[in-house]
């Protein structure tokens, strides 16, 4: 895999599932502009990996900027930081000498035909490594996109999405190029029709923290003082629940309850396992120029451009099915990691092949 984030409180989910997941292979790590800038994504990505105990991946630092507007981040939503209340130790990994476009086609011509990539942020990295590779989306053997909104309101205006908001551009680049995908290989695209089904609640940061055997037992409530810290003994369910608490804050500021939507972890495990989604195959463009509407992802289901299919978009899963897997994988991994006796023990995460040689801070 190739898993391009903007980490994020949602994006670090996606990377804990990720690498708790013994069929995962990362190859790359890219880090991408978005909810906070490209330097502190990268920084937290190095983190979590050290937090994971996990082997060499490269992270590769990408774009600073969205093709062609000023880069706009959502502190608001995931803290100074990006990963809300969580504090992790500075990493003592580095950060690739080569950027994330060029390690986007770099991997996808060593490995052609075997690489699922995952975009949970903005497309800019992947748009630039079109440019350099137009034959990307026939050299990727799956694409896994978390983004737009379709027969759904957005998060950012009425009608659009955070993700393709950020970078209307490279969503249309990315889409157009994948026009010419095999239809067993168009991008399956998260959108937040289905996104805003995964409602994490605190019911299942305490099931987390027990299947890791971590204590004293996590209680998070909507009753708690806002800010308060975890007191976990084991370290992943500690950063994790400070994260999610943030979530829950912002989620429940702007009158959606005390939860979080996890869209990314989603389309992390829709990835792994494409079982998990029900989709249906669509065109896709995203709209430039509407004084009321740029930034909205637009599908086409019945063919009136006249176009071919360029994606399938999941219109349907088991949110349940998704949260049980989540915990015992997590749950799992952080046991393993940091056991309540005795040695740490490593990580499923395979290693990848080029050592990282450049610091992003």
């Amino acid at each position: 895999m190739i898993v391009d984030v903007d980490t994020g409180i949602d994006d670090s989910l996606a990377l804990l599932y990720l690498l708790a997941s013994p069929e995962a292979q990362i190859l790359g790590i890219a880090a991408t502009a978005g909810n906070v800038p490209a330097a502190q994504v990268a920084a937290n990505n190095l983190a979590w990996l050290d937090v994971c105990r996990a082997p060499e991946i490269e992270v590769a630092l990408g774009a600073a900027e969205p093709l062609a507007i000023p880069l706009r981040t959502t502190e608001d939503t995931h803290g100074p930081q990006g990963l809300g209340y969580a504090e992790l130790p500075v990493a003592r990994r580095a950060c690739s000498n080569r950027t994330a476009a060029q390690m986007w086609v770099a991997l996808a011509r060593e490995h052609p035909g075997e690489i699922v990539g995952l975009c949970t942020g903005p497309l800019t990295n992947l748009a630039l490594a079109l440019r350099i590779e137009p034959e990307l989306p026939r050299l990727l053997r799956r694409l896994v996109i978390m983004g737009g909104a379709f027969n759904h309101p957005g998060n950012t205006t009425p009608t659009n999405e955070w993700n393709v908001h950020v970078d209307p551009e490279s969503a249309k680049e990315v889409f157009d190029a994948f026009s010419a995908a095999p239809p067993d290989r168009r991008p399956v695209v998260c959108a937040l029709d289905i996104t805003e089904t995964i409602e994490m609640y605190p019911k299942h940061l305490a099931l987390l923290a027990e299947r890791a055997l971590s204590h004293p037992a996590e209680t998070v409530s909507e009753d708690d003082v806002p800010g308060t810290r975890s007191a976990a003994s084991n370290p992943v369910v500690r950063h994790v629940s400070d994260a999610v608490r943030f979530y829950f804050e912002f989620h429940r500021a702007y009158d959606q309850g005390y939860l979080a939507h996890m869209h990314d972890p989603f389309a992390a495990a829709v990835a792994l396992d494409p079982t998990l989604a029900r989709t249906r195959p669509a065109t896709v463009d995203v709209e430039l120029t509407g004084a009321l509407t740029r930034a909205t992802t637009v599908a086409d289901w019945v063919g009136m451009w006249g176009r071919e299919p360029n994606a399938d978009i999941v219109v349907g899963t088991d949110p349940e099915l998704f949260f049980d897997r989540l915990i015992a994988r997590v749950g799992d991994f952080a046991k393993d990691l940091y056991p309540p006796s005795g040695e740490p023990r490593m990580t499923h995460a395979q290693p990848a092949s080029h050592r990282p040689t450049k610091d992003p801070r």
